[in-house]
């Protein structure tokens, strides 16, 4: 039996932890924004922009619901298409002004869907990744690792698959190109009972935390010039092409009619493309493609 109650509770309360957390990195506080959906629910937007080491974050919770079920939710499960659905999770992106921090997504997120006279479907989903833009081993084994141990007490199987499913799922099929250094994914998550799957999607978002700001905390004063800011604004432009073209939850909550300027929080503040560049043999630069945005196993 589902208990859907608890899983917001949580959520509410993993979303004001994290943002305690990186006010205390930081320094500046983050805003708050409570929203409300003409179709039904609402949510909680927190963003920092401009702050001493977030040059834009947002931590989003967010509750809604609807009589149809949108197609990009409905896409792998066509059965389920216009019934009634619920969803609700709390969703971060952080952008870091220096280069040297890695900008990071995390996502925990549950969804039911009601049919008259039929039994509720329901699945948990959630994750998170690393993308770098100046690589450091120690950085995504940590990162790797903490994955890892999060998702070894409800099985050993799960890390190696959501591990997986990271890598292929945030991958820029147009660029043949890595979005980072991966991390775990998963999503439509029912396999386990509801109260065992629950406490492995809360598991998961209560690792963010020691996850990234050890991360941070190394790299965020580091000494950079404008060549690594530039770089940075480059490379920040593969994080919207991924977030645009390939985005599950950005395309279901457009498509749903989500709060637009909650969903495009995500997008970095200052971005380049250029054409047809590449970075000199053998830089720092260089480093990133051949070396980090390789799939392999850091752990």
């Amino acid at each position: 039996m589902t208990d859907t109650q608890a899983v917001k509770n949580y959520l509410l309360s993993l979303q004001a932890k994290i943002v305690a957390a990186l006010e205390a990195a930081d320094g500046h506080q983050f805003i708050s924004d409570s929203w409300e959906r003409p179709d039904g629910g609402g949510g909680i937007s927190r963003v920092i922009e401009e702050g001493h080491v977030f040059e834009r974050g947002g931590v989003n919770f967010s509750h809604v619901m609807g009589n149809n079920l949108p197609p990009s939710a409905a896409a792998s499960r066509p059965e389920l298409a216009g019934r009634k659905w619920e969803a609700m999770g709390v969703s971060l992106v952080l952008h870091p002004r220096n280069p040297y921090a890695p900008t990071v997504h995390m996502n925990v997120r549950f969804f039911t869907t009601h049919a008259e006279g039929k039994d509720a479907v329901w699945w948990f989903g959630g994750g998170m990744d690393l993308t770098p833009y100046y690589g450091f081993e120690e950085d995504a084994r940590h990162f790797h690792q903490t994955c890892k141990d999060a998702l070894t007490p409800f099985g050993s199987d799960l890390h190696p698959r959501f591990k997986k499913w990271c890598d292929e799922y945030f991958y820029l099929k147009h660029r043949k190109e890595a979005r980072g250094v991966g991390g775990i994914f998963y999503d439509d998550f029912n396999e386990l009972d509801f109260a065992q799957s629950f406490a492995m999607t809360r598991t998961v978002g209560d690792a963010f935390i020691p996850a990234y700001l050890p991360v941070l905390e190394k790299r965020k004063e580091l000494s950079y010039s404008e060549r690594e800011r530039d770089f940075q604004a480059y490379r920040r432009g593969r994080y919207v092409e991924f977030n645009l073209v390939f985005d599950r939850g950005t395309h279901f909550g457009l498509q749903s009619g989500g709060r637009t300027e909650s969903i495009l929080m995500s997008m970095p503040p200052v971005v380049k493309w250029r054409y047809n560049w590449t970075p000199e043999t053998d830089s720092a630069e260089a480093q990133l493609t051949n070396h980090f945005l390789v799939h392999r196993e850091w752990v």
